[in-house]
This record gives structure tokens, C-alpha cells and sequence, in this order.
């Protein structure tokens, strides 16, 4: 684990590697990417441009978990969702505690509404 301020980003759910490619192509700065499988290895080509991933399996010992880390690049494992957000929603990922948290981020004061 270390230490990571809470993060911003744009919600990607990622199902396979044709997502990958998709992202390659326009930039994965600034995404929360989403993924089912802690072994999903398709990130490897994007995990250090992501601004954070959220693994909806796993433990920190598992492989999106490790290289995640070892990029320091945000991520919760084993995420329990009360509500899934859908791609493009703006989402904070906060991992300071001992259970990272994934909510809606907070409006930007005089943004639109």
C-alpha cells in the first residue's frame, strides 16, 4: 500500500482488450478505469496513464493490485459498488483508509448545472 491523496477522474469500464485499444487511442489521463478480473493484464499497455482503477474483484496481493502500486497509480480491489456509476461520470477514488472509498465527485463551485 502507500499513501495516496484522493483523486478525479471520468468512470471507463474496462471489459476486454478492445477497450484498451480504445483508450490507447484517445488517452487514458484523467480515467477511473473499472475492471471485473484482478488478473485483468489488458491494463498493462495504459495502468501508469490511468488516474486510478477500480477492481471489482481481488485483494492488494493480487496482480492489478501489485502493479498498481508499484506505479503508484490509485486503486481499490475488491469494490462493492452500492450504485455503479456509468462511463463519463465524474468520480472521486480516495485510498487513504484501510477500505478505499469510490463516490460521486462534488460539483465544481460555478460549474454548470
Amino acid at each position: 500500500m502507500f499513501e495516496a491523496a484522493p483523486v478525479t477522474g471520468s468512470w471507463r469500464r474496462l471489459d476486454d482488450p478492445d477497450d484498451v485499444l480504445d483508450l490507447m487511442d484517445t488517452g487514458a489521463a484523467g480515467v477511473v478505469a473499472c475492471v471485473a478480473d484482478a488478473g485483468a493484464t489488458f491494463l498493462a499497455p495504459i495502468l501508469d496513464e490511468l488516474t486510478a482503477v477500480v477492481c471489482l474483484s481481488g485483494t492488494p496481493s493480487s496482480h492489478i493490485g501489485i502493479v498498481s502500486r508499484e506505479l503508484l497509480v490509485p486503486c481499490v480491489m475488491g469494490a462493492a459498488l452500492d450504485t455503479t456509476p456509468s462511463d463519463g461520470d465524474t468520480v472521486e477514488v480516495d485510498c487513504r483508509g484501510t477500505e478505499g472509498l469510490i463516490r460521486a465527485a462534488a460539483a465544481e463551485p460555478g460549474g454548470a448545472a
